[in-house]
């Protein structure tokens, strides 16, 4: 009787094709284009991941002004401060960009720089901060919204931020270029709107200049009469550091390389100069328009909304419309905000991951060339944040912006001590100083915002960070022992024989055939080779290997490093073919690459049965001798989907197990 060989997954499910709809078709990761379509330009990425930053004018201005009280004419001098900051700030990260090119930000340039340990500090607070910059923007956004709507709608502001996240969500798996191209009428409209507000401040204003600062400036006199010059120094650093939320989007550039177009670094670079300009331009601009205006705090409204109806207040019905679209597009620029999470924050998962620091599964990457995994999960920390907080913004703003200073702190001392490193090249002493600047002005802010926060909601961001530090070492921990578990079985490599045992012979399609599943070249793959000789006792004449070269979000560059990836398959299989052959067997291998193992290995596996219809699969699984639940976690299952799918496909296939020794003798 004939068996009906059917390709596994040939007719999904309902569930399946929707969620095939909504994502879109994949994507082929060999076509150059691919690469080409899902990047960004310089624009494009300033919309993807500067709408963080420029968003944070729209509360960062606002918290420094406030925190100054009845001494608003320290205003002009915060807002120049706060401009020479965001450009000092950039053109270190700048710098960073040269030196890192591949991405990663903080978390990459403290564990290169500043040891692993280090970094693991960086990249959960990085992780922290991304979680926050989500749920503090959708939160902000949603509040903004909610004021132009009756008070009796306020129980549905709940559910809208979910709503949120879930769209935010979908567009990100789809895609960067895709989500980055739905959001970008938002941010433009924006952009233009404070152009005209701004612009129209200090035109409108501008005779009254001479007089704010005469007035500003005996204002000051009294205040240092009145205080003291310590008394005025020690206001003026809160305020800086209470608007220190102006700044928590400028290291995002640094994180997203992977996402730029070619030359990245120089698109990366020009982003850069976006985000700073305008982010300087609009908090500067704003703080000083505060002061141009006369804006005075109002109980139920924001800054900006005090600040736009004095300004266009007066146009009637013209005027109205403006302040409206002004203001709605600020809420809906702070929704946009959380963009930069969803971007950077499962880049940041994938780079912990290759390290070990994170369960592996969060280096892959879709179909649609996305880290799905690290999107799901930081969506379900946002909303798990935003039902803990109850979608109070002003929670949020008092957990926000005390973790990226523990990065911006890290990254500026590690280039510290890179270029102390290099002070005997020369040409060292200009950029050193550009990051120890950095490092004073982010250590200085960090030391001001838990001082002041800690009491009030800040402790509650430390503890989280604390102890997603403490999962990260627990799960490299977990990582090492095992290795060193398997290690034992790379003792047969030792012992194996050099010289051929008989002619090199091709696997023969017409002789019971052993298809083994393989990655690369050890002792693991030799185990299970072994295995099979033992148990079968020379049943399989022909052995077949076959090895996908997974497409993880480190190699996910360019059609380079997917051939590279290629080649390092094909090397191992070929060594294992080499190693059959040695032992008097027939062999042969074949490679595929994909971003979906399981697919890709059920594939090459439904082509070798083709040929070798005499086949039986075998692929290997680790088993511990203490079964824990946090297993499935950390190592996949992918010896079990693939038998499953192989099975019902009419196809014979095992699971080898390997055993991982609880306590390793090594450790």
């Amino acid at each position: 009787m004939s068996t009906q060989l059917s390709t596994p997954g040939q007719n999904p499910g309902l569930l399946s094709r929707a969620w095939r709809f909504l994502l879109g078709k994949p994507r082929d990761i060999q076509d150059p284009n691919t690469y080409h379509q899902i990047s960004l330009i310089a624009l494009l990425a300033w919309v993807g991941l500067g709408a963080d930053g420029l968003s944070s004018s729209s509360y960062g201005p606002e918290e420094a002004y406030r925190t100054l009280g009845q001494h608003q004419y320290l205003a002009v001098g915060l807002a120049l401060s706060i401009a020479a900051t965001v450009f000092i700030i950039s053109y270190a990260y700048s710098r960073i960009i040269e030196h890192f090119p591949f991405g990663g930000g903080g978390y990459v340039v403290a564990s290169k720089l500043l040891g692993p340990r280090v970094g693991v500090v960086s990249g959960s607070a990085l992780l922290v901060d991304y979680v926050l910059t989500i749920t503090t923007s959708i939160a902000a956004g949603t509040d903004a919204l909610f004021s132009f709507l009756p008070t009796q709608w306020t129980h549905a502001k709940l559910p809208v931020e979910f709503a949120a996240i879930a769209l935010l969500m979908l567009l990100n798996l789809r895609g960067v270029k895709e989500s980055v191209s739905f959001l970008a009428p938002i941010f433009f409209a924006f952009v233009v709107t404070h152009v005209i507000l701004l612009v129209g401040v200090f035109v409108t204003h501008g005779s009254d200049l001479g007089t704010a600062v005469a007035q500003n400036t005996e204002s000051a006199r009294q205040g240092l009469s009145t205080l003291g010059f310590a008394g005025l120094a020690a206001l003026f650093v809160r305020g800086y550091s209470m608007g220190a939320g102006t700044y928590t989007g400028i290291e995002a550039v640094s994180n997203g390389i992977q996402i730029m177009r070619e030359p990245k670094v120089a698109t990366a670079k020009k982003t850069m100069i976006y985000m700073a300009a305008s982010l300087a331009l609009t908090a500067g601009g704003i703080m000083i328009a505060y002061v141009l205006v006369h804006a005075q705090p109002v109980a139920g409204k924001t800054m900006n909304a005090v600040l736009v109806e004095a300004f266009a207040g007066g146009w009637g019905e013209t005027g109205r419309w403006f302040v409206m679209l002004t203001l709605a597009s600020e809420a809906a620029l702070l929704v946009v905000a959380a963009q930069a999470g969803f971007i950077d924050g499962p880049r940041v998962m994938a780079n912990m991951a290759n390290d070990s620091w994170l369960p592996h599964r969060f280096g892959q990457i879709s179909d649609r060339l996305v880290a799905q995994d690290g999107v799901l999960l930081i969506s379900a920390a946002a909303a798990l944040t935003l039902l803990y907080t109850g979608g109070d913004t002003s929670a949020l703003v008092l957990m926000y912006s005390i973790n990226v200073f523990v990065t911006f702190s890290l990254s500026q001392l590690g280039m510290i001590r890179f270029w102390l490193a290099r002070r005997k090249e020369g040409g060292w002493l200009r950029p050193i100083s550009v990051h120890l600047v950095g490092f004073l002005l982010c250590a200085s802010i960090l030391v001001v915002s838990v001082l002041e926060k800690f009491t009030e909601g800040g402790w509650v961001t430390l503890v989280v960070t604390s102890a997603l530090v403490a999962i990260c070492f627990l799960i490299r921990d977990h990582y090492r022992q095992v290795r060193l578990s398997l290690s034992r079985l790379d003792e047969i490599l030792s012992v194996l024989p050099s010289e051929a045992g008989g002619d090199k012979k091709a696997a023969n399609p017409k002789e019971p055939t052993a298809v083994l599943m393989v990655g690369a070249y050890s002792g693991l793959g030799v185990h299970a080779l072994l295995t099979v000789q033992r148990i079968f006792r020379g049943h399989f004449k022909s052995f077949v290997f076959v090895s996908v070269g997974a497409i993880d979000s480190a190699a996910m560059k360019g059609v380079e490093e997917v051939e590279q990836v290629r080649e390092r398959a094909e090397k191992s299989v070929q060594q294992y073919v080499e190693l059959a052959h040695r032992l008097g067997l027939n062999a042969s291998g074949k490679v595929a690459v994909g971003t979906e193992v399981v697919d890709e290995v059920v594939n090459l596996c439904l082509e070798v049965y083709r040929e070798f219809p005499a086949a039986v699969f075998f692929a290997g699984k680790l088993v511990f001798e203490q079964e824990r639940w946090f297993q499935r976690l950390l190592h996949n299952e992918t010896a079990l989907q693939v038998q499953r799918r192989l099975q019902f496909a009419g196809m014979n296939a095992m699971v080898l197990p390997v055993r991982v020794l609880a306590e390793p003798a090594a450790a």
